[in-house]
């Protein structure tokens, strides 16, 4: 696990009607305060990766399909430094996952569905002056396989 990623399981209250699934509470994850919301769409088999943020913090939700998250640790300073990490977020495994700065990340949809992904953010987006950086997604530093292999 890399250092300051938080991975929370999610608890889905259902009935014959449907679900609620409460996906973030101040008091539970002190220290992020949400300060944009986005929803995205992708296909299925699609590659998002990598970018990641110097100031902003993401908190994911995968709301419909299931993805591959991959998380890439380039702070220096970290114990954690040089790892990668994945975790398989959506229907199959009801999670959200807490990204901090200098963590890089991306997804990969799996399946034949597309995946919905809700994420909040706290910091706004600033199009002037955007916190973002891009790493390609077979960088090879990172070295990450996006292939599924038999098992």
């Amino acid at each position: 696990m890399i250092d300051g990623v938080q991975i929370f399981a999610i608890q889905k209250h259902a009935d014959d009607r449907g679900f609620l699934a409460e996906i973030w509470r101040a008091s539970k994850l002190e220290g992020f305060t949400p300060r944009q919301m986005n929803f995205t769409v992708a296909h299925p088999g699609v590659i998002k990766a990598f970018h990641f943020h110097k100031k902003q913090s993401d908190l994911w939700f995968c709301t419909s399909g299931n993805l591959e998250a991959v998380l890439f640790d380039r702070r220096k300073n970290s114990p954690t430094f040089g790892q990668t990490q994945k975790i398989v977020l959506g229907e199959h495994n009801s999670a959200a996952v807490l990204i901090p700065p200098e963590v890089a990340h991306g997804y990969r949809v799996l399946g034949a569905k597309a995946a919905g992904l809700i994420y909040l953010v706290d910091q706004e987006y600033d199009s002037a002056n955007p916190d973002e950086g891009r790493i390609a997604h077979d960088d090879s530093e990172i070295g990450f396989n996006w292939q599924t292999l038999p098992r």
